[in-house]
């Protein structure tokens, strides 16, 4: 048991569906196969969802992670106290929900760089909370790039084979296309190969998108390819990583998710997302539910491993007992594997 990884799982936003996914998460014996997993949180919080849920699992509160019992049946949880009953409304933003939802990052972030986690895995936050909170970031990459001082990271979303890392994400579309430069596409084509190493491929396969149609259709629709992107994929070639591309962006995706590559790099967010949430996210028009949210997010870069869900706080859904738990599930299996592959190093 002591053999496995210890798993941080930061509640998210109190006022979202983190609490009630983490329990519906930790109410799975397969979680603890593989790892020891604990919630930084409020108990309160994962009380009450316990309650809606109808989950059949005790709780335990810690201060410390050494002192979790990580047994199936009972869920261990960091309790930050930040956050009482009758406090927060779900589904309502505010600032009090933003800062707790930072503190528990915080919290991870300082046990996973003192090694007492093997990895921190994070549930859903929502942005204006944060910021209305006194936490002026776009995201959860941003917060961890900082308290980590952290320069060159990355954005890795994967469903399984299917893997997307990004250029840029949480900026403007216009700023996005000037952020498209030979250093930066070669910094993530070189941490793309790092982490797909440290997943176990012993040769990773690397395409990288073009930022134009038709990847710029030979500088007629642009010469961001041309300057910037064939550049950065001849340096990594020269320095014998397997880099394909430009590829054109209308099919670099379905060649990846068809095996062709270990991992397709994209210019900008929703590049990125839009493939990855469509082979992902299933939503039943019928009954409005959603039947599919896999994909997780992975912050590539850090000195410690950072994993999350690849969606929102649901605030539609917040206190229903109705959310799907399959992201996080799948956030806590990668964390645990980059966790032993990092241990195994």
């Amino acid at each position: 048991m002591h053999q496995k990884p210890i798993i941080a799982i930061t509640m998210g936003d109190p006022a979202g569906i983190g609490a009630e996914i983490a329990v519906k998460a930790l109410s799975d014996p397969s979680m603890y196969a593989i790892c020891r997993p604990m919630i930084i949180g409020d108990l309160d919080c994962v009380a009450d969802a316990v309650g809606f849920t109808r989950s059949h699992v005790a709780l335990n509160r810690i201060s410390e992670p050494e002192e979790a019992v990580c047994t199936f049946g009972t869920i261990d949880v960091l309790d930050l106290g930040n956050v009482a009953p009758g406090e927060i409304e779900y589904g309502r933003v505010s600032a009090k929900a933003g800062h707790a939802a930072y503190e528990y990052i915080e919290r991870g972030i300082r046990l996973a760089l003192a090694g007492r986690v093997g990895a921190v895995v994070t549930g859903p936050i929502h942005k204006e909370a944060l910021n209305l909170g006194g936490h002026h970031y776009s995201g959860h990459t941003e917060i961890f790039a900082d308290l980590t001082s952290t320069r060159n990271y990355a954005m890795m979303l994967a469903d399984g084979d299917f893997r997307v890392v990004h250029v840029s994400t949480h900026v403007s579309l216009r700023e996005a296309c000037d952020r498209v430069k030979k250093e930066r596409v070669g910094v993530v084509i070189e941490l793309t190969h790092t982490a797909l190493k440290q997943l176990g491929i012993e040769n990773p396969r690397i395409a990288v998108a073009g930022l134009n149609p038709h990847a710029g259709e030979a500088g007629l629709f642009g010469r961001e390819e041309i300057d910037e992107i064939a550049p950065a994929i001849e340096k990594a070639r020269s320095e014998g990583l397997c880099v394909d591309g430009p590829v054109p962006p209308d099919t670099v995706f379905a060649k990846a998710r068809s095996g062709q590559y270990d991992a397709a790099i994209a210019m900008y967010h929703d590049q990125g997302h839009i493939p990855m949430k469509t082979v992902g996210f299933n939503l039943d028009a019928a009954t409005g539910k959603w039947t599919a949210v896999s994909g997780v997010n992975v912050t590539l870069g850090l000195p410690i491993i950072r994993v999350s869900v690849d969606h929102g706080t649901a605030f539609d859904q917040a206190g229903k007992g109705t959310a799907n738990p399959q992201s996080l599930e799948q956030a806590i299996e990668l964390a645990a594997q980059f966790a032993a592959g990092k241990a195994a190093q």
